[in-house]
């Protein structure tokens, strides 16, 4: 049971996915913490600078490591994932803004939550947009 579930490729794209994103994560929230706390820049700005350089990072990583893309990527593959990552971005901000300004909580604590839903709305739109 256990060696068929390691078997599936689903679960073996999760699981990459899951390493993509967490390393996208570290350089996400890395990058932010070094803005928004030792910089001092707003902590919206922060969150889109960091996002965007994470986005690229977990882009190259996914295409070459994570979802079977074997063709070259055409430029309407590649518009439509910085249509996803620009709607991911935005609910990313959103979530932020929400956390910290409506709830109180801390933005280094709403950067997390976030990011952990963005990461799920990710990896559904790839799966669904740019794996065929």
């Amino acid at each position: 049971m256990i060696k068929k579930l390691l078997n599936n490729k689903l679960f073996q794209q999760i699981i990459k996915f899951g390493i993509v994103g967490g390393l996208a994560f570290i350089i996400d929230y890395g990058i932010y913490t070094l803005l928004s706390q030792l910089l001092g820049i707003y902590y919206i700005l922060a969150s889109i600078i960091s996002f965007s350089i994470s986005v690229i990072f977990n882009y190259i990583l996914s295409i070459k490591w994570v979802f079977d893309v074997t063709k070259k990527q055409t430029t309407k593959e590649f518009i439509i994932f910085i249509v996803l990552s620009v709607i991911g971005l935005i609910i990313n901000s959103i979530i932020l803004y929400i956390c910290v300004e409506l709830f109180n909580i801390h933005d280094m604590v709403g950067k997390i939550i976030a990011t952990i839903i963005v990461m799920v709305y990710n990896f559904i739109t790839r799966k669904i947009f740019i794996e065929k």
